[in-house]
């Protein structure tokens, strides 16, 4: 089977060298030519190309029946491009190919503001952002290319750790600082293992639709960080209820279908206890 990876960073590498291990041929694109020699490690064939180019997109996706689709945008980058754009032309480009699934790595924030309250697949999609509403975007425009030949699933992630992205490290920033609120917004994460682990479940099963990717344990953004801050004898982080969160959303997310379907997480809960 031949699979590529449009996007191929963080998770996007990590999924390719489990498939390269499980004896698919794997294509990897980057945007930028400096990861090439990296990317050589963990994938068959590297090319460098930006989402928005049909010709070569069509060129490289012409004989691949996979396709994970994991761009990321960098600060300052025009999202509308990066996520939409890439969306578009996939669109364009995809009844040119053999693909049969395509699998699209996409965030919980479209959800939006629900004041806390649980949401599923079947919950209301309704971003806060900008961004948020690009990435709305980018999803139906996927899922618009379906057919019966065609399977599209869009995994809506949780915030991600794992090696190199550790909490420790994504939280020392906060340290000894000051937020604003309360801090009592639902904190959805989902280690980078149990991303892979549930893309290639996807694949296996053929799995189509929206899923939710987060692990069981969703604390408060106030517990988690506490937790955080003491595990690793950072300063606490103090919170000032007289002003407003500055965060847009506030979900519980499920992870219900998902595990409905079998997958069961490598990482459920947090590694330490709060």
């Amino acid at each position: 089977m031949k699979a590529a990876i449009i996007g191929c960073g963080y998770v996007g590498s990590t999924v390719a060298q489990r498939w390269r291990g499980q004896g698919l041929s794997v294509l990897a694109t980057t945007t930028r030519g400096e990861r090439v020699s990296e990317l050589e490690n963990v994938a068959d064939q590297v090319e460098v190309v930006r989402g928005t180019d049909a010709k070569r997109l069509q060129s490289l996706l012409a004989d691949r029946q996979v396709v994970l689709v994991c761009v990321g945008s960098k600060r300052g980058a025009n999202y509308a491009e990066t996520y939409l754009g890439t969306a578009k032309t996939l669109a364009q480009v995809l009844p040119s190919t053999m693909v049969q699934q395509l699998i699209y790595t996409s965030t919980y924030s479209v959800y939006g503001q629900h004041n806390g309250a649980w949401v599923t697949e079947d919950s209301p999609a309704v971003p806060a952002t900008d961004n948020g509403r690009i990435i709305l975007s980018t999803e139906q425009t996927l899922l618009e290319t379906m057919t019966p030949q065609r399977q599209v699933c869009i995994l809506r992630l949780g915030g991600i750790y794992g090696p190199g992205r550790t909490l420790e490290k994504i939280y020392s920033r906060a340290a000894g600082k000051t937020r604003p609120g309360k801090g009592d917004e639902g904190s959805n994460w989902v280690h980078l293992h149990d991303i892979v682990g549930a893309i290639d479940w996807v694949r296996q099963h053929r799995l189509a639709g929206l899923y939710n990717l987060v692990q069981d344990e969703i604390l408060t953004v106030r517990e988690l960080i506490s937790a955080v801050c003491k595990r690793h004898r950072l300063d606490p982080v103090k919170w000032d209820e007289s002003k407003p969160s500055d965060r847009p959303y506030n979900v519980r997310v499920s992870n219900s279908k998902l595990k409905g379907t079998g997958y069961r997480f490598v990482h459920p809960t947090f590694t330490f206890r709060p």
